[in-house]
This record gives C-alpha cells, structure tokens and sequence, in this order.
C-alpha cells in the first residue's frame, strides 16, 4: 500500500507544484493531471486523499492562494472524471470542502460553498450508500445566520449559506437512500435559514434570497409526505415562535410561493395541513386565528379550479366547527361586561372575533365558489345540517348571532355575479349560476324545511348593523334564487309575507338600526318584490310594485337601491310611517293577488322568524309583534 501511495505521490506531485507556482491555474499543467486521472481512474481516491492532504496544510499555514488554484483544480477533476471509481475521490472532495466550510476566513467558506454547488449539479449514476450531508446542513444553516461585522461580508456568508443549502436538496431530493434529509432534524435548520433570509432580506438581493427558497419548494417530483414534513415541522414552527400570524404579510407571501412550486394534485395536502394548524391553535388570539384563515384563504385561491382534495366536506366541516367557537368566545366576552374586565376591553375583543368570523365566510365563499356545480349543492345541504337552532329565550342572542353569520357564509357560497342595478328599484342579475336544484329537490317536506330556515336568516342578515351595498346585494341574490328554485303559490306568499316584515322592520325600527341600514333594507324589498311581480307575471301586482317604485324615484328615492348605495347619497332624518304611498301595502298586494292560486288571506299574517324549522304558522287573525 506504501509503495502504491509513494507512486502516486511521485505521479502527481511535479504536476500539482506547477499548478501551485503559477499566479492561476495552468491549462496545460492542468490537462496532465486530467489526463493522468482518466487514464487511472482506478487511482482516483489516491489523487483525492493526496490533494486533500496537501490541501489542508495549505489551509493550516494560510497558504490562500494555493488553496484557490488547488480547489479549481479539484472542481475540473470532479467535473471531468465520470466512473464508478469516482465515488472515493469524492469523499476526498467532500473532506476538503469541509475543511473550507469549517474556516473562519469568508473567502475560503465562499469558495467552499461554490464548490459544493457545483458537485450538486453532478448527476451520479448509482447512489451513495454511505455518505451523509448533515455536516453540511449543519455548517449552510449557521451560514445562513451569520452577524460577520461588515455588511457586506455578512451577505456574501448568508447567501452562500443559501446556496450551500440549495445545492444539498438539489444533491438529496431525488435519492431514496437520502430521505433522511427531511426528517425534522434537517428541516428544522433549512426551512429556518431559509426563512430567516427572507423576512432579514435589508443587506441581502431579494433575487438570489427569494430564488433560492423558491428552488427549495419548486422541485415538483415532492412526494406529499415531503410537503407536510415542510410545513407541520419547520414552517409553523418558525411562524409560531416568531409570532408572524399577526400581521401574516410574511406568512402569506411564503404559502404563495409553495402553492406555486408544488404540483397541483398535491395542494390539497397543503390547504389539509393550514386547517389542522387552525385546529392546534382554537384557543389562540383572535388575530392570530384570523392570520391562519386569512392564509387558508390564499392557499385555496391559487388551489382554485385545481385539487382540493376528496375531502371537502371535512374543509366546510372545520370552519363551520370554528366559526361557531368565534361565536361562543364572543357571546363569552359579552356575558363577562359586568366583570372585572372594562367595557372598552370586552368591546375590543368582540370586534376581533369578528375578523375571525368574516375571514372564515370570506374563506368558505371563495372555496365554495370554485367547486363543481353537484358539490355546491351537497356543501349546501351540509351547512343546512349544521344550522343551530334554539327554542329558548336565553338563546335570543346566539340565534342572532350565528343567524347572521351562517346567512352570510351561505349567501357567499353561491357565488352569484352582479353587475349592477336596473333602473325603478331592481338589483341587475347577470351571469347567474343556479346549481342548488339538486338541494331542493328531496322532496316538499324538505323544502319547505330549508326554506323556513333560510327566511330565517335572511330576517336576520337584514338587521347587522355592518351591513354594506355587498351584503344586501348578497340578500337580493338569495331571494331571487329562493324565488327560482321554490317558485309556487304557497312559497310566493312566504316570500312576499317576509318582505313585509322586512319593510315592518325597518320603519317600526325597534332594533334601533341606522338611517343607512333602514334605507338599505327598504331598498333591497322594492328590488325584490319588482323582481317577483315581474315572475308571477301578475299584471295588478307589478301595476301596485312600479307606482311604489315611481314615487319614491320622485319623493323617497333614498328607498331605492340606486340612489341609497350610491356614494355620498343623502339620508333622511326619519322615516314617516305616514307616507303611506312610499310604502308597499299587504292590503293591496292581498287584492291584486285575490283569486284562484294563491292563498291571499295568509298576507294578513305578520312572519316571524321560525326557530324549530317547522312550516307552523299562527293562526289567522292572531297579532304578533316581529
């Protein structure tokens, strides 16, 4: 072995000197060593420890530019000698970009790092059953975190350690013998440097910073078990104790760029792996739970149209299920005003249940929006099912409160497009997409079942004071897809019963509601009864409707949809239950409707809100007060 090793030495130590001696690397001298490795490629891992050997005394006597010419070497050796004999060279190779790695002069761990890179762009022909990468994780993570005192030595460190990194997942991603590279060990150091790079971006170029962590997530062979390993053990870990889900730019803008570099059947695991996060974090702050919905919201918007997953039900079913604890935290902190805690404190809290409970129905509109026609309607008979209902009193507030709430998040669901507004009081449909007939078609008991409990609450979406011009948009919609889809005798006077109530509402204004509220409403009955009159077809009834709407247009028009959600419109300062002509009439529309089909003599009956589903209604003649 010896006298192996003295031949080699004498072999290649002329050589290597001349490369040494020169200012730079030697072409020619350079081509004898090549030349001399490809003729004995069995003689490879002699060459490697040899140079190695040599190489770290250079190190060792800060010998740099020996150092710098011997590296270059090594790279055009590694580059140029493809055979099985390679694999000892390359554990030489390895050992000395270590021993650059390990060095606490930048320089040398910049040319380290460059020369991994580059034995990361080899493609070897069989797996390495021996080698391991942790050191390098190790030595690019603390990298990654340099504090070097100049700026401008720091940055060149940090982005060579992202580079290192890079060059690891790119040697390891597809060799099975190296999955250990995504056991939590690793990642829990490169997903971390990666992360902290991009958020400490100030000395660093965004470019190389933001294409290196998107190299990380872009290789698009992952397998699923590698993407939960991604994000349940390394991202929301670094998000959670860096508290960056309140304000979540940063978290957001890092799910964008994995839903952009994974395979589209693959974002489901993703979209599965937010809501199980949201689980972990149910009693979390309210800005913290609406930061995680809010990135839910992003996944699901680029996941759009692509793979949710076969689970779907289960998606509706864990934000139903924490829409509902927003609602009990908030109907909790109501409960506990006469406590120690301050009004002001209470108030505020509430308010940010709130964004929790509007990112939720923004969230399950959008997803619901983009799934097939057949799963709208079973998403909508799921949310039916979960529909709490109460029968008691001390109820009164939860009822309004999830009444509000699941109205708006099954009005979104339908995701109906409208563009505007008719003129004499109507909201303008365009593009409507009606996929509920499969929903109402289980029978009359049924329908008549559902419809009660939507009535219900749409009577109480009416009356949120935070109401907006989109929110009463919504409502139209859900009438005018009621009216469609039930369209017979009994459900037409329900509807027009309901509308009265509405109109009720807002003039008695027991609920002590704002001027813009009051006047939304009264325009959301004008449209809506204008649009009814003109589906029954019912020449008396559309006569009574069009002279409602033209004398509002020239005394009321603030009772009108395009005049009310108009910027800046005037409002009144009351509403005079007198000007019985700005009003629609039970009497009349009773008259008009007086005749073979419909059942006027139930318009008499004032609705009120049914909290048991049932179609039980009070008897004729009996007062009730909505």
């Amino acid at each position: 072995m010896s006298g192996q090793k003295d031949d080699v030495s004498r072999c290649i130590s002329p050589t290597f000197g001349e490369l040494l001696d020169n200012d730079g690397l030697s072409k020619s001298d350079m081509e004898k060593l090549t030349f001399y490795a490809v003729s004995a490629p069995e003689k490879l891992d002699r060459i490697g420890a040899y140079l190695a050997e040599k190489l770290s005394r250079d190190v060792v006597r800060h010998r740099y530019g020996n150092v710098v010419i011997a590296m270059e070497a090594l790279d055009q050796l590694l580059m140029a000698c493809h055979s099985q004999s390679i694999k000892p060279f390359v554990e030489s190779f390895l050992h000395m970009v270590a021993k650059l790695l390990e060095s606490r002069e930048p320089d040398l761990q910049v040319l380290g790092t460059n020369s991994f890179v580059k034995f990361a762009n080899i493609e070897e022909d069989t797996p390495s059953y021996h080698r391991r990468y942790d050191f390098f994780v190790s030595q690019f993570s603390a990298m990654c975190h340099s504090t070097h005192e100049d700026p401008e030595t720091r940055t060149r460190i940090r982005v060579a350690g992202i580079k290192g990194l890079q060059g690891v997942v790119r040697k390891t991603v597809n060799d099975e013998l190296q999955a250990i590279i995504w056991e939590p060990q690793h990642m829990d150091k490169l997903i971390p440097s990666m992360l902290f790079n991009m958020q400490d971006s100030e000395d660093l170029d965004r470019y190389d910073t933001r294409q290196s962590c998107h190299a990380l997530a872009s290789n698009r062979d992952l397998p699923a078990v590698q993407i939960n390993a991604v994000i349940r053990s390394s991202l929301f870990h670094h998000l959670d104790n860096h508290h960056l889900w309140d304000p979540n730019e940063f978290a957001v803008s890092c799910f964008r760029i994995i839903m952009y570099s994974i395979q589209a059947q693959h974002s489901h695991h993703v979209i599965q792996q937010v809501l199980n996060h949201l689980d972990t974090n149910n009693k979390n702050t309210p800005r913290v739970r609406a930061g995680i919905v809010q990135v839910l919201l992003e996944t699901v918007a680029i996941a759009a149209k692509g793979s949710v997953g076969p689970t779907v039900l289960e998606v509706f079913n864990t934000l139903l299920k924490h829409l509902r604890m927003s609602v009990d935290f908030e109907l909790g902190d109501s409960s506990r005003r006469n406590s120690a805690s301050s009004v002001s404190s209470v108030r505020g809290k509430e308010s940010e249940e709130r964004i929790v409970q509007n990112a939720i129905i923004q969230t399950i509109g959008f997803f619901g929006g983009n799934l097939p026609d057949y799963q709208r309607a079973e998403v909508m008979m799921f949310i039916m099912g979960k529909v709490p209902v109460y029968g008691t009193p001390c109820h009164a507030l939860d009822t309004v409160k999830i009444g509000r709430l699941l109205c708006s998040w099954m009005m979104m669901m339908m995701m109906v497009t409208m563009s505007g507004f008719y003129c004499h009081g109507t909201f303008k449909l365009s593009h409507i997409s009606v996929p509920f007939v499969s929903f109402f078609a289980s029978g009359p008991a049924s329908t008549l079942k559902h419809g009660q409990q939507l009535y219900r609450h749409i009577y109480l979406g009416c009356k949120e004071e935070d109401n907006v011009h989109k929110n009463f948009e919504l409502l139209f919609t859900t009438l005018a897809i009621l009216t469609i889809e039930l369209a017979n005798e009994e459900v037409v006077i329900d509807l027009i019963r309901l509308a009265i109530a509405l109109q009720e509402m807002a003039l008695t204004n027991e609920e002590n509601l704002p001027m813009f509220i009051r006047c939304g409403i009264m325009a959301l009955v004008a449209a809506y009864l204008n649009f009814l009159s003109q589906m029954i077809a019912n020449p008396p009834f559309c006569q009574h409707v069009s002279k409602v709407i033209e004398l509002r247009n020239m005394d009321a028009p603030y009772l009108l949809p395009e005049h009310i959600f108009r910027d800046k419109c005037p409002l009144p300062e009351s509403l005079d239950k007198e000007d019985s002509q700005l009003y629609f009439q039970t009497a009349d529309m009773a008259e008009c409707l007086a005749g073979p089909g419909y059942n006027a003599e139930r318009l008499s009956i004032p609705y009120v809100p049914q909290v048991t589903g049932t179609t039980a209604q009070p008897p004729l003649g009996r007062e009730h007060h909505v």
